[in-house]
């Protein structure tokens, strides 16, 4: 495994991100692990964050100049966290997120930050996919901006699970919207790094017992 994979997964771990146990996800799923931006409490975990990020942008974008979109709520510190590690990378780049309920007084509208224009690209910055149900939703009002592509999305992890069919989640992402979605890490990362240790064979079983049944084919 890379070193940063390793130091990503440590990070999460130790910010109370990556989380073992018995879980419910967006899609219904119940799931033997978890993963929750929400748990970033800090300013520096949230910097550390926005680096990762950051990382896999220009790893995959290079110096492509978009703007970051972060859905509510836990992709807005996700997005403005990056957008402040890749201007100390010399990449300044605007960002915005949605309000849940549209805002009916003052500038009002459903949109925060920068707004974009009709020829720009969008990057969707999220958490995680597991059945590809918030990304979804995201295009829904992303498709209200007229004229504006989404040219990628980034999470943290990949579940490698099924979405709607048997197919992985991200995968049927990339094929009905046409942009590709790529994570830091995916769940065999964090299966590797956990059979380093005996403690951990419980968790290791019971995520591959899961896998089994709701992995991707």
């Amino acid at each position: 495994m890379e070193s940063y994979k390793r130091e990503f997964i440590q990070f999460l771990e130790g910010a109370g991100v990556l989380r073992f146990g018995d879980f419910t996800a967006k899609s219904g799923r119940k799931i033997p692990y978890f993963i929750n931006a929400g748990m970033i409490k800090t300013g520096e975990e949230i910097a550390k964050l926005g680096e990762f990020y950051a990382r896999a942008y220009q790893e995959k974008l290079g110096d492509k100049k978009t703007v970051l979109y972060g859905p509510a709520y836990k992709g807005i510190s996700i997005a403005v966290s990056a957008a402040v590690a890749l201007s100390k990378n010399g990449l300044n780049v605007p960002f915005f997120f949605n309000r849940k309920e549209a805002k009916d007084h003052g500038e009002g509208g459903v949109f925060v930050g920068y707004v974009p224009q009709a020829g720009e690209e969008v990057v969707i910055v999220e958490d995680v996919i597991t059945a590809g149900t918030a990304i979804r939703e995201s295009m829904q009002i992303l498709s209200h901006l007229e004229g504006v592509k989404v040219a990628a999305t980034f999470v943290m992890v990949d579940r490698k699970e099924k979405g709607q069919g048997q197919k992985g989640a991200m995968q049927e992402i990339e094929e009905q919207f046409g942009f590709p979605v790529w994570s830091v890490v995916d769940v065999y990362d964090i299966l590797e790094y956990l059979r380093e240790d005996p403690a951990n064979a419980e968790n290791v079983a019971r995520i591959e017992n899961y896998l089994a049944v709701n992995g991707a084919k």
